[in-house]
């Protein structure tokens, strides 16, 4: 709790609870938003999701830390948390968070022009744009700064041509925060920054389906695609240490909310019974609920304590790689176990004969394995914390 010594946080703790408890559709509850993020037509489509994001958006929650004079709320860290808290008590989740409020707009806050600024980020602080992130390649994906999608100087416009993938909601989008090749002398000197909008002529986005059956990935190319020379972040050739920035709010994304879900004990009373006390049956299970429910709290308390530690600091720091294999192994750890608590019902893909929450944590399970390796796989992020944390060689 950040707000046991803080009589005016306290009050404002009072006010988002009960706020939150009016607003938030009952259909929503315990549901997450990584569908509403990644399909971009449910989240037309359902009118409850629809319903809360309006209501966040126009409480000034949309983006409840930025400016006021860029459409945020102006609260601070303490009071995002207490937001985020307050949601999570009563099964209810934060509907706006985007690319574009994870990453794109902390990232064009500080190294976006005031134009830019006040262009692009409103819009994803009142929920009318989506962005997707063209960073990883067919040939460059650990080893980013191999991206070879060239852009070449079209006098009045940038011209753009190559590929991406893994492109989150990209057949979805409205804009896309794409990395270029501006210079092919230098591999790091020679990338840029480039906003691009997805309905310019010359994109395709293509989904790919994976095992989980969802296609929220694709792939993108890019036909001689202009954009605008105003569109561009940073500067020519200056794009590598924007890229690494905006990486570094995806990582602190990725590790605040990863390991943030129902607890399992429930789920385990129900499919494996009680015992006399009314715990679990099966003492091998209750344990590993039990362990993996502790290290999600102390998980989540770490992560608090960080956000609090940004506010005086250079904001996200290097740690949060550590972290972010943390939260992924909480939580891949959660959805092994909650497979094996199901036995027989969690080996459902489709059929009648399997509840839909059945079928859920089947493909919950399937998608958990990729935790571990988009944002920056596991590896990658252990030699970030060898080299920046523990100042180790590379």
């Amino acid at each position: 709790m950040f707000d046991h010594a803080d009589p005016d946080l306290a009050r404002f703790r009072d006010d988002a609870a009960d706020w939150i408890k009016a607003n938030f559709p009952p259909a929503l509850t315990g549901k997450s938003p990584t569908p509403f993020i990644t399909d971009g037509a449910l989240a037309d489509a359902d009118q409850d999701y629809q319903t809360w994001l309006r209501r966040v958006v126009d409480k000034g929650w949309g983006a409840p830390t930025w400016p006021e004079e860029y459409g945020g709320g102006g609260l601070t860290q303490a009071h995002s948390v207490i937001i985020h808290e307050e949601m999570a008590r009563i099964g209810a989740f934060f509907p706006n968070h985007t690319y574009g409020e994870m990453m794109l707009g902390p990232t064009l806050l500080e190294y976006g022009d005031e134009v830019q600024k006040r262009r692009f980020i409103p819009p994803i602080a009142r929920a009318e744009v989506r962005w997707c992130q063209g960073f990883s390649e067919p040939g460059a994906g650990s080893d980013l700064a191999s991206l070879q999608t060239k852009c070449v100087d079209g006098g009045d416009h940038w011209i753009v041509t190559g590929q991406k993938i893994w492109t989150s909601g990209a057949n979805h989008a409205h804009w896309c925060f794409c990395l270029v090749r501006t210079d092919t002398s230098s591999k790091h000197g020679g990338i840029s920054f480039l906003l691009i909008d997805m309905k310019s002529p010359g994109i395709e986005a293509r989904p790919i389906y994976l095992i989980s059956g969802s296609t929220h990935f694709c792939e993108v190319f890019f036909n001689e695609v202009r954009a605008p020379k105003e569109n561009m972040v940073g500067g020519v050739n200056k794009g590598w240490p924007i890229a690494k920035r905006l990486l570094q709010f995806e990582r602190d994304s990725l590790a605040s909310g990863r390991a943030e879900a129902p607890p399992l004990a429930p789920l385990a009373k129900e499919y494996l019974g009680v015992n006399e006390l009314g715990q679990i049956a099966d003492p091998d299970v209750r344990h590993r609920v039990v362990r993996n429910a502790m290290r999600a709290r102390a998980y989540a308390y770490t992560m608090r304590r960080t956000a609090l530690e940004a506010k005086s600091n250079a904001g996200v720091s290097a740690a949060v790689s550590a972290l972010k294999n943390l939260g992924s192994d909480i939580a891949q750890e959660r959805a092994d176990l909650a497979v094996e608590i199901l036995g027989h019902s969690g080996l459902g893909w489709e059929g009648d004969q399997f509840a839909e929450a059945e079928l859920e944590a089947t493909r919950a399970w399937l998608h958990s394995r990729a935790y571990s390796i988009y944002g920056g796989s596991r590896e990658i992020q252990n030699n970030i914390t060898a080299k920046r944390v523990l100042g180790l060689p590379g």
